[in-house]
C-alpha cells in the first residue's frame, strides 16, 4: 500500500470518526429553571401571560437597547406574536408566538429565531400555587440540533447557557412582582 492511499485512509478514517460519534449523540435538549414568588397564583399568571411584560424581566430584552420591536394580535391571547430585530447577534432576529393557554397555570409559546440561526422551539412557562400566597413558576425551553450538528451539543452547555439567561429573568420577574 502507498502513502498516498495511507494518507487518504487516514483522512477518510479522522472525517469518519466525529460523525460515527453524531449518531450516538442526543439531537435534542430541554432546559428549565423555576422560582417561587410571594405572590398569589392567579396575579403572577395574570402578569406573565402577556409577552409583552417578558419586556420588563427577560434578559433578553434587555441585551439591546436599540432592539426594534413589533406586535401582531392581542397580548395574552392565544395567537399574539412579539417579534424583534437586532444588530447584536446574542438577540437575533425572531418572533414568539402564544401557541396556547391553560388558564392560571401554563402559557406555551413557539420561538421562531431568523438571525443569526434559523431555528423554531417550542417554549412553556407555568404558574403552580405552593401556598394561598406563593407561586411556583417554571419557564422551559425545548431544543433540536440535526445530524450531524448535534455533535456541537457535546461542547455546548444549553442547561447552563439558556439556564442562567432563565433564572436571570426568573430572579428579576421576582424583584418585579414582589415591589
Amino acid at each position: 500500500m502507498g502513502t498516498p492511499k495511507k494518507i487518504l485512509i487516514a483522512i477518510a478514517i479522522i472525517i469518519a470518526i466525529p460523525l460515527i460519534i453524531a449518531l450516538f449523540v442526543n439531537k435534542t435538549y430541554e432546559v428549565e429553571r423555576e422560582i417561587i414568588i410571594n405572590k398569589p397564583q392567579q396575579e403572577v399568571f395574570d402578569y406573565v401571560k402577556y409577552l409583552k411584560n417578558q419586556d420588563n424581566f427577560s434578559k433578553w430584552a434587555t441585551m439591546d437597547p436599540e432592539m426594534k420591536k413589533t406586535y401582531r394580535g392581542t397580548d395574552g391571547t392565544v395567537g399574539f406574536v412579539s417579534a424583534w430585530e437586532s444588530d447584536n447577534d446574542e438577540v437575533g432576529t425572531g418572533e414568539q408566538e402564544i401557541t396556547n393557554i391553560i388558564e392560571g397555570e401554563r402559557i406555551d409559546y413557539e420561538l421562531r429565531f431568523i438571525k443569526p440561526m434559523e431555528s423554531t422551539a417550542p417554549a412553556f412557562m407555568t404558574t403552580e400555587a405552593v401556598s394561598e400566597n406563593q407561586t411556583k413558576v417554571k419557564w422551559g425551553f425545548s431544543g433540536h440540533m440535526d445530524y450531524p450538528m448535534n455533535l456541537m451539543m457535546l461542547f455546548m452547555d444549553f442547561e447552563e447557557m439558556i439556564g442562567n439567561d432563565f433564572q436571570e429573568g426568573l430572579n428579576e420577574l421576582k424583584t418585579q412582582l414582589e415591589k
